[in-house]
């Protein structure tokens, strides 16, 4: 029981780079330097996940179709659609920096790791979990600033063709040439997960500290209050719990069985930070990106505590079940 009360330790480091960011801001060269080692990171992170990716799940997943579509389609279309909804219904709610970045975590991809992670857990259809979560990540790398166009276009913004031929550069090109020469280094990459491991969260920690760091220059928390804080979180509950119904009503209602239910849960609410974060440097340049992050930050830890609950129940009854049998 304790075990699940202790946050995610990758959680204590985002706090521990938002507090340096704030404390501590990266400044004038500095910032540059810090600039360039987020560039960096981003463009490796996409080659690791492009040269990770076997075609071969993604292949033999598509023989469940119907289960893939309903996926996507939780993800790319669901979230979008609550997303603005909310936007649109409640636009003083929030500030409007924090309005775009609850809509980019609905335009976001699912995970891999932790998405297949609890639906075994939970006893779910684990293989259509890998071949759903890995034809997100790929497909999230153009879904995702797209969705973003018309999302924040429709929300009184926009994102500029310059920010869609950053997205090509930086992270599609680096991610199809890692997949183009996974037959040479894709064993390379298998072997040393570890490695692979730290580079996406050194990734993060670094594009968020210099985000927050230029959040903090432009008096980021003059700007945001207690109380907009406070009703982020009640937006961000709302929207995961929402995601948590809705998926699993929708595979219910199509008669889904239930290892199939528990891939649609899990694949279809979780949004990935691994992906968000470098997305977000790229699309949102300049100091609103540190606001931006506060959502999908937020969300990042609620979907963990929330489906590592759900996870452990739902396999606590098929074991009970079992023992019954």
């Amino acid at each position: 029981m304790l075990r699940r009360l202790i946050p995610d330790p990758f959680l204590l480091f985002l706090v521990g780079t938002v507090l340096l960011a704030t404390f501590a801001p990266a400044r004038g060269g500095f910032a540059v330097v810090v600039g360039w080692l987020s560039l960096a990171t981003i463009m490796l992170l996409f080659f690791f996940h492009g040269a990770k990716l076997a075609r071969e799940q993604v292949i033999a997943g598509l023989t469940h179709r119907r289960l893939h579509l309903t996926i996507l389609a939780c993800t790319f279309v669901l979230f979008p659609i609550v997303g603005l909804i909310g936007a649109r219904t409640l636009p003083n709610l929030m500030p409007r920096d924090l309005w775009i970045g609850i809509l980019f975590v609905c335009a976001l991809p699912s995970t891999v790791q932790s998405a297949i992670a609890f639906v075994s857990m939970a006893r779910g259809n684990v293989p259509a979990a890998i071949a759903s979560a890995s034809a997100s990540q790929m497909l999230g790398i153009v879904f995702t600033p797209l969705l973003m166009g018309l999302m924040v276009g429709a929300h009184g913004g926009g994102i500029g063709l310059e920010s869609l031929a950053k997205i090509a550069a930086q992270i599609l090109l680096p991610f199809v040439a890692g997949h183009l020469l996974r037959p040479w280094i894709g064993g390379w990459v298998a072997r040393h997960k570890q490695l692979v491991g730290i580079t996406d969260r050194s990734t993060i920690l670094i594009a968020v500290y210099g985000a927050f760091s230029a959040a903090v220059i432009e008096g980021l928390w003059h700007k945001l209050s207690p109380q907009a804080l406070a009703l982020l979180f009640a937006v961000d509950a709302v929207l995961l719990a929402i995601g948590l119904v809705m998926t699993w009503g929708i595979g219910r209602a199509l008669g889904f069985d239930r290892a199939d239910r528990i891939a649609i849960l899990f694949c279809g609410t979780k949004k990935s930070i691994v992906q968000g974060v470098p997305m977000a440097k790229v699309l949102f340049p300049g100091p609103q990106t540190g606001v931006i992050l506060l959502p999908i930050m937020l969300f990042h830890q609620m979907q963990l505590m929330a489906c590592a609950f759900i996870a452990r129940r739902y396999a606590d009854q098929t074991e009970a079940a079992s023992d019954r049998e």
